[in-house]
Protein backbone atom coordinates (compact mmCIF):
# COMPACT_ATOMS: atom_id res chain seq x y z
CA UNK A 1 0.00 0.00 0.00
CA UNK A 2 1.24 3.16 -1.22
CA UNK A 3 1.50 6.02 1.97
CA UNK A 4 -0.08 9.16 2.40
CA UNK A 5 1.91 12.19 0.65
CA UNK A 6 3.65 14.17 3.45
CA UNK A 7 2.87 17.60 1.81
CA UNK A 8 0.44 19.71 3.68
CA UNK A 9 -2.42 20.88 1.89
CA UNK A 10 -1.44 24.60 1.92
CA UNK A 11 1.26 24.45 -0.48
CA UNK A 12 -0.76 22.50 -3.34
CA UNK A 13 -0.81 24.66 -6.32
CA UNK A 14 -4.79 26.36 -6.27
CA UNK A 15 -5.34 26.04 -10.16
CA UNK A 16 -4.51 23.42 -12.60
CA UNK A 17 -1.92 23.73 -15.52
CA UNK A 18 0.98 24.29 -12.48
CA UNK A 19 3.35 21.80 -12.91
CA UNK A 20 7.21 23.50 -12.36
CA UNK A 21 5.94 23.58 -7.96
CA UNK A 22 4.58 19.86 -8.32
CA UNK A 23 7.60 18.62 -10.12
CA UNK A 24 10.13 20.74 -7.62
CA UNK A 25 8.34 19.51 -4.31
CA UNK A 26 8.60 15.48 -5.68
CA UNK A 27 11.82 15.64 -6.45
CA UNK A 28 11.28 15.09 -10.32
CA UNK A 29 13.82 17.59 -13.11
CA UNK A 30 11.31 20.57 -14.71
CA UNK A 31 11.66 18.52 -18.08
CA UNK A 32 10.17 15.65 -16.87
CA UNK A 33 7.90 14.32 -19.37
CA UNK A 34 4.30 15.10 -18.59
CA UNK A 35 0.64 14.74 -20.28
CA UNK A 36 -0.92 17.32 -18.48
CA UNK A 37 -4.47 16.02 -17.52
CA UNK A 38 -5.30 18.95 -14.79
CA UNK A 39 -6.56 21.92 -16.68
CA UNK A 40 -9.60 21.78 -18.28
CA UNK A 41 -9.36 22.79 -21.97
CA UNK A 42 -10.91 21.71 -25.36
CA UNK A 43 -8.44 19.46 -26.87
CA UNK A 44 -9.58 20.36 -30.24
CA UNK A 45 -8.75 24.05 -30.06
CA UNK A 46 -7.97 26.74 -30.68
CA UNK A 47 -9.34 26.37 -33.84
CA UNK A 48 -6.72 25.99 -36.85
CA UNK A 49 -7.42 29.68 -38.48
CA UNK A 50 -6.48 31.35 -35.24
CA UNK A 51 -2.74 31.78 -35.29
CA UNK A 52 -2.80 33.47 -38.67
CA UNK A 53 -5.74 35.01 -37.60
CA UNK A 54 -3.92 36.67 -34.35
CA UNK A 55 -0.66 37.07 -36.41
CA UNK A 56 -2.52 39.86 -38.89
CA UNK A 57 -4.35 41.56 -36.28
CA UNK A 58 -1.12 42.91 -34.33
CA UNK A 59 -1.07 46.40 -36.43
CA UNK A 60 -3.90 46.91 -34.25
CA UNK A 61 -2.14 46.53 -31.26
CA UNK A 62 -0.49 50.21 -31.67
CA UNK A 63 -4.23 51.71 -30.68
CA UNK A 64 -6.52 51.54 -27.67
CA UNK A 65 -9.31 49.04 -27.92
CA UNK A 66 -12.80 50.52 -28.68
CA UNK A 67 -13.58 51.58 -25.17
CA UNK A 68 -17.35 49.76 -25.56
CA UNK A 69 -16.39 46.65 -27.63
CA UNK A 70 -19.34 47.19 -29.49
CA UNK A 71 -18.56 44.45 -32.12
CA UNK A 72 -17.78 41.30 -29.34
CA UNK A 73 -20.59 42.52 -27.79
CA UNK A 74 -23.23 42.54 -30.45
CA UNK A 75 -21.34 39.17 -31.81
CA UNK A 76 -22.23 37.68 -28.16
CA UNK A 77 -25.57 39.27 -28.13
CA UNK A 78 -26.54 37.34 -31.42
CA UNK A 79 -25.11 34.16 -30.31
CA UNK A 80 -27.64 33.91 -27.22
CA UNK A 81 -30.69 36.36 -29.07
CA UNK A 82 -30.24 39.06 -26.59
CA UNK A 83 -29.05 42.89 -26.96
CA UNK A 84 -25.69 44.18 -26.80
CA UNK A 85 -26.82 46.28 -23.55
CA UNK A 86 -26.97 42.59 -21.67
CA UNK A 87 -23.23 41.56 -22.53
CA UNK A 88 -20.15 43.23 -21.11
CA UNK A 89 -16.62 41.72 -22.35
CA UNK A 90 -14.56 40.59 -19.67
CA UNK A 91 -10.97 39.93 -18.84
CA UNK A 92 -11.90 35.90 -18.96
CA UNK A 93 -14.12 34.37 -16.69
CA UNK A 94 -12.28 35.40 -13.76
CA UNK A 95 -13.21 39.27 -13.98
CA UNK A 96 -16.83 38.41 -14.45
CA UNK A 97 -16.69 36.66 -11.03
CA UNK A 98 -15.19 39.22 -9.12
CA UNK A 99 -17.35 42.07 -10.99
CA UNK A 100 -20.20 39.84 -9.82
CA UNK A 101 -19.46 39.58 -6.63
CA UNK A 102 -18.45 43.51 -6.92
CA UNK A 103 -22.10 44.13 -7.14
CA UNK A 104 -23.02 42.77 -3.84
CA UNK A 105 -20.10 44.11 -1.81
CA UNK A 106 -20.91 43.47 2.12
CA UNK A 107 -23.88 41.06 1.47
CA UNK A 108 -24.33 37.89 2.48
CA UNK A 109 -23.59 35.01 -0.19
CA UNK A 110 -24.25 31.38 -0.60
CA UNK A 111 -21.91 29.12 -2.35
CA UNK A 112 -22.87 25.75 -3.68
CA UNK A 113 -19.66 23.54 -2.89
CA UNK A 114 -17.32 21.93 -3.95
CA UNK A 115 -16.81 24.47 -6.80
CA UNK A 116 -14.42 26.81 -8.24
CA UNK A 117 -12.13 28.26 -5.40
CA UNK A 118 -12.43 32.06 -7.08
CA UNK A 119 -16.14 32.41 -6.25
CA UNK A 120 -15.07 32.63 -2.50
CA UNK A 121 -12.16 34.62 -3.43
CA UNK A 122 -14.30 37.25 -5.04
CA UNK A 123 -16.38 37.23 -1.92
CA UNK A 124 -13.93 37.93 0.43
CA UNK A 125 -11.96 40.26 -1.69
CA UNK A 126 -15.19 42.19 -1.71
CA UNK A 127 -16.63 41.61 2.24
CA UNK A 128 -19.42 39.32 1.23
CA UNK A 129 -19.97 36.96 3.89
CA UNK A 130 -20.30 33.51 2.88
CA UNK A 131 -22.40 30.64 3.96
CA UNK A 132 -21.81 27.23 1.93
CA UNK A 133 -24.31 24.76 0.55
CA UNK A 134 -23.01 21.05 0.38
CA UNK A 135 -23.47 18.66 -2.63
CA UNK A 136 -23.23 15.24 -0.83
CA UNK A 137 -20.63 12.82 -1.92
CA UNK A 138 -20.19 10.45 -3.40
CA UNK A 139 -22.86 11.72 -6.50
CA UNK A 140 -22.77 15.41 -5.55
CA UNK A 141 -26.77 15.67 -7.06
CA UNK A 142 -28.52 18.83 -5.50
CA UNK A 143 -31.21 18.19 -3.32
CA UNK A 144 -33.64 21.47 -4.36
CA UNK A 145 -35.47 21.46 -1.71
CA UNK A 146 -32.72 21.81 0.85
CA UNK A 147 -30.94 24.37 -1.37
CA UNK A 148 -34.04 26.42 -0.92
CA UNK A 149 -34.16 25.93 2.95
CA UNK A 150 -30.79 27.18 2.54
CA UNK A 151 -31.03 30.53 0.91
CA UNK A 152 -33.48 32.01 4.30
CA UNK A 153 -31.42 35.68 4.38
CA UNK A 154 -28.80 34.73 1.59
CA UNK A 155 -29.05 37.86 -0.39
CA UNK A 156 -26.80 36.40 -3.68
CA UNK A 157 -26.52 32.53 -4.27
CA UNK A 158 -22.91 31.60 -6.75
CA UNK A 159 -23.19 28.28 -8.68
CA UNK A 160 -21.75 26.95 -11.17
CA UNK A 161 -23.49 24.70 -14.02
CA UNK A 162 -21.76 22.45 -15.04
CA UNK A 163 -20.18 22.05 -11.77
CA UNK A 164 -16.60 22.28 -11.35
CA UNK A 165 -14.71 20.32 -10.36
CA UNK A 166 -17.75 17.80 -9.83
CA UNK A 167 -18.46 17.75 -14.02
CA UNK A 168 -22.48 17.66 -12.76
CA UNK A 169 -25.14 19.46 -14.39
CA UNK A 170 -28.36 20.50 -12.47
CA UNK A 171 -31.19 20.30 -14.55
CA UNK A 172 -33.25 23.22 -16.24
CA UNK A 173 -36.56 22.52 -14.56
CA UNK A 174 -34.62 22.62 -11.02
CA UNK A 175 -32.86 25.93 -12.08
CA UNK A 176 -36.43 27.29 -13.37
CA UNK A 177 -37.40 26.50 -9.44
CA UNK A 178 -34.39 27.80 -8.07
CA UNK A 179 -35.47 31.15 -9.74
CA UNK A 180 -38.85 31.37 -8.96
CA UNK A 181 -38.30 30.91 -5.50
CA UNK A 182 -35.12 32.97 -5.33
CA UNK A 183 -37.31 36.30 -7.31
CA UNK A 184 -40.05 35.71 -4.10
CA UNK A 185 -37.02 35.95 -1.71
CA UNK A 186 -35.11 38.84 -3.30
CA UNK A 187 -32.08 36.55 -4.01
CA UNK A 188 -29.94 37.13 -6.73
CA UNK A 189 -28.39 34.12 -8.91
CA UNK A 190 -25.45 34.34 -10.53
CA UNK A 191 -24.41 31.12 -12.69
CA UNK A 192 -21.13 30.12 -14.31
CA UNK A 193 -21.43 28.83 -17.37
CA UNK A 194 -17.68 28.29 -17.77
CA UNK A 195 -18.19 24.68 -19.36
CA UNK A 196 -21.64 24.67 -21.03
CA UNK A 197 -20.67 24.60 -24.83
CA UNK A 198 -19.17 21.40 -23.15
CA UNK A 199 -22.25 19.49 -22.09
CA UNK A 200 -23.84 18.35 -25.07
CA UNK A 201 -26.79 19.75 -27.51
CA UNK A 202 -30.41 18.91 -25.81
CA UNK A 203 -31.85 21.64 -24.90
CA UNK A 204 -32.09 21.23 -20.80
CA UNK A 205 -28.38 20.94 -21.17
CA UNK A 206 -27.98 24.24 -23.14
CA UNK A 207 -27.11 28.14 -21.70
CA UNK A 208 -29.74 29.38 -19.69
CA UNK A 209 -29.47 32.80 -21.81
CA UNK A 210 -32.92 32.88 -22.93
CA UNK A 211 -34.11 32.16 -19.11
CA UNK A 212 -32.87 35.81 -18.75
CA UNK A 213 -35.63 37.58 -20.19
CA UNK A 214 -38.05 36.12 -17.34
CA UNK A 215 -35.45 36.59 -14.56
CA UNK A 216 -34.05 39.96 -14.03
CA UNK A 217 -31.99 39.00 -10.77
CA UNK A 218 -30.23 36.40 -12.54
CA UNK A 219 -26.74 36.66 -14.22
CA UNK A 220 -24.77 34.69 -16.22
CA UNK A 221 -20.84 34.12 -16.16
CA UNK A 222 -19.02 32.31 -19.41
CA UNK A 223 -15.37 32.03 -20.44
CA UNK A 224 -14.55 31.51 -24.51
CA UNK A 225 -10.92 30.08 -22.80
CA UNK A 226 -12.13 26.75 -21.90
CA UNK A 227 -13.68 25.68 -25.47
CA UNK A 228 -11.20 27.56 -27.42
CA UNK A 229 -8.22 26.54 -25.91
CA UNK A 230 -7.35 30.36 -25.46
CA UNK A 231 -6.70 30.71 -21.30
CA UNK A 232 -3.60 32.93 -22.25
CA UNK A 233 -5.93 35.18 -24.10
CA UNK A 234 -8.33 35.41 -21.25
CA UNK A 235 -11.82 36.41 -22.40
CA UNK A 236 -14.93 35.82 -21.19
CA UNK A 237 -18.48 37.62 -19.98
CA UNK A 238 -21.32 38.37 -18.44
CA UNK A 239 -25.01 38.21 -19.61
CA UNK A 240 -27.60 40.12 -17.35
CA UNK A 241 -30.66 42.46 -17.83
CA UNK A 242 -28.89 45.78 -18.77
CA UNK A 243 -29.13 47.89 -15.87
CA UNK A 244 -27.11 44.74 -14.11
CA UNK A 245 -24.60 44.92 -16.53
CA UNK A 246 -24.66 48.82 -16.48
CA UNK A 247 -23.76 48.46 -13.19
CA UNK A 248 -20.85 46.27 -13.76
CA UNK A 249 -19.68 48.33 -16.25
CA UNK A 250 -18.24 50.93 -13.45
CA UNK A 251 -16.91 48.25 -11.41
CA UNK A 252 -14.29 47.32 -14.10
CA UNK A 253 -11.07 49.21 -14.93
CA UNK A 254 -10.83 50.96 -18.82
CA UNK A 255 -10.00 48.74 -21.53
CA UNK A 256 -10.11 46.15 -19.63
CA UNK A 257 -9.84 43.40 -22.66
CA UNK A 258 -7.18 43.79 -24.78
CA UNK A 259 -7.44 44.10 -29.11
CA UNK A 260 -7.00 40.65 -29.68
CA UNK A 261 -9.00 39.41 -27.70
CA UNK A 262 -11.93 41.80 -28.51
CA UNK A 263 -11.20 41.12 -31.68
CA UNK A 264 -11.56 37.83 -31.94
CA UNK A 265 -14.90 37.39 -30.00
CA UNK A 266 -16.63 37.39 -33.08
CA UNK A 267 -14.70 34.91 -35.71
CA UNK A 268 -14.56 32.41 -33.02
CA UNK A 269 -18.56 32.64 -32.22
CA UNK A 270 -19.62 31.77 -36.05
CA UNK A 271 -16.98 28.64 -36.11
CA UNK A 272 -20.18 26.64 -36.32
CA UNK A 273 -17.93 23.87 -37.80
CA UNK A 274 -15.29 23.75 -35.01
CA UNK A 275 -18.30 23.64 -32.39
CA UNK A 276 -19.98 20.68 -34.28
CA UNK A 277 -16.55 18.60 -34.13
CA UNK A 278 -15.91 19.40 -30.43
CA UNK A 279 -19.60 17.76 -29.52
CA UNK A 280 -18.98 14.99 -31.93
CA UNK A 281 -15.82 14.57 -30.43
CA UNK A 282 -17.37 15.02 -26.89
CA UNK A 283 -20.39 12.42 -27.95
CA UNK A 284 -17.87 9.72 -28.68
CA UNK A 285 -14.96 10.27 -25.95
CA UNK A 286 -16.55 11.15 -22.33
CA UNK A 287 -18.68 7.78 -22.73
CA UNK A 288 -15.58 5.81 -23.95
CA UNK A 289 -13.26 7.18 -20.80
CA UNK A 290 -15.77 7.14 -18.38
CA UNK A 291 -16.62 3.63 -19.17
CA UNK A 292 -12.66 2.85 -18.76
CA UNK A 293 -11.98 4.65 -15.74
CA UNK A 294 -14.72 2.91 -13.92
CA UNK A 295 -13.62 -0.26 -15.33
CA UNK A 296 -10.73 -0.14 -13.55
CA UNK A 297 -12.75 -0.02 -10.00
CA UNK A 298 -12.39 3.95 -9.25
CA UNK A 299 -15.13 6.03 -8.20
CA UNK A 300 -16.58 8.03 -11.09
CA UNK A 301 -19.13 11.00 -10.92
CA UNK A 302 -21.05 10.70 -14.01
CA UNK A 303 -19.62 13.51 -16.28
CA UNK A 304 -21.57 16.34 -17.80
CA UNK A 305 -18.70 18.01 -19.08
CA UNK A 306 -14.91 17.62 -20.25
CA UNK A 307 -13.73 15.98 -16.88
CA UNK A 308 -14.13 13.74 -14.30
CA UNK A 309 -14.00 13.86 -10.51
CA UNK A 310 -12.47 10.21 -9.52
CA UNK A 311 -10.93 8.71 -6.36
CA UNK A 312 -9.79 5.39 -5.34
CA UNK A 313 -12.69 2.89 -4.15
CA UNK A 314 -12.58 1.92 -0.39
CA UNK A 315 -11.27 -1.55 -1.83
CA UNK A 316 -8.22 -0.19 -3.49
CA UNK A 317 -5.41 0.16 -0.96
CA UNK A 318 -3.98 3.14 -2.49
CA UNK A 319 -4.88 7.21 -0.56
CA UNK A 320 -5.57 9.96 -3.09
CA UNK A 321 -2.53 11.47 -2.32
CA UNK A 322 -0.42 8.33 -2.99
CA UNK A 323 -2.27 7.90 -6.01
CA UNK A 324 -1.98 11.73 -7.39
CA UNK A 325 2.29 11.53 -6.68
CA UNK A 326 2.38 8.07 -8.61
CA UNK A 327 0.79 9.48 -11.33
CA UNK A 328 2.73 12.27 -11.58
CA UNK A 329 6.15 10.35 -11.37
CA UNK A 330 4.33 8.05 -14.25
CA UNK A 331 4.62 11.46 -16.49
CA UNK A 332 0.20 12.48 -15.70
CA UNK A 333 -0.37 15.36 -13.95
CA UNK A 334 -4.11 15.81 -12.76
CA UNK A 335 -5.40 18.13 -10.38
CA UNK A 336 -5.58 17.56 -6.93
CA UNK A 337 -8.63 18.72 -4.87
CA UNK A 338 -7.12 20.00 -1.60
CA UNK A 339 -8.29 23.80 -2.27
CA UNK A 340 -11.75 22.49 -3.27
CA UNK A 341 -14.16 23.18 -0.13
CA UNK A 342 -16.11 19.66 1.04
CA UNK A 343 -13.35 17.65 -0.88
CA UNK A 344 -10.69 17.44 1.60
CA UNK A 345 -8.19 16.03 -1.13
CA UNK A 346 -9.80 12.99 -1.01
CA UNK A 347 -10.48 13.17 -5.37
CA UNK A 348 -8.71 13.97 -8.21
CA UNK A 349 -10.02 15.79 -11.40
CA UNK A 350 -9.02 14.50 -14.68
CA UNK A 351 -9.69 16.36 -17.97
CA UNK A 352 -10.50 14.55 -21.35
CA UNK A 353 -7.45 14.65 -23.82
CA UNK A 354 -7.20 13.35 -27.24
CA UNK A 355 -7.81 9.85 -27.66
CA UNK A 356 -4.46 8.81 -27.72
CA UNK A 357 -3.37 10.92 -24.59
CA UNK A 358 -6.78 9.21 -22.75
CA UNK A 359 -5.87 5.51 -23.31
CA UNK A 360 -2.06 6.41 -21.81
CA UNK A 361 -4.00 7.66 -18.88
CA UNK A 362 -5.95 4.27 -18.06
CA UNK A 363 -3.36 2.50 -19.04
CA UNK A 364 -0.69 4.35 -16.55
CA UNK A 365 -3.70 4.46 -13.44
CA UNK A 366 -4.07 0.68 -14.47
CA UNK A 367 -0.61 -0.31 -13.67
CA UNK A 368 -0.51 2.11 -10.49
CA UNK A 369 -3.68 0.44 -8.81
CA UNK A 370 -1.98 -2.91 -9.82
CA UNK A 371 1.22 -2.10 -8.28
CA UNK A 372 -0.55 -0.66 -4.76
CA UNK A 373 -1.64 -4.25 -4.49
CA UNK A 374 1.29 -5.89 -4.39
Amino acid sequence: MWPSSPWPSSPWPSHGGQAEALLAHFGLPADHRLDDFSANLNPLGPPAWVSDWLTKQLTGLERYPAPDYAAARQAIAAHHQLQPEQVLLTNGGAEAIFLAAALHAGKRAAIITPSFGEYARACRAHRLSITEIALPAPHFTLDIDSLLAGLNGIEVLFLCRPNNPTATLIDMSAMETLLDHSAAIGCHVVVDEAFIDMVGEAPQQASMAPLLARYSHLTLLHSMTKFYTLPGLRLGYMLAEAATIKAAETCQPAWSVNHLAAELVAPLLTDDAFARRTQRWLASERPRVAQALTELGLDVVPSQACFFLIRPSAAQEITTDALFEQLLRQGILVRHSHNFAGLNGEWLRVALRDEPANRRLVNVLKKVLHDCLR
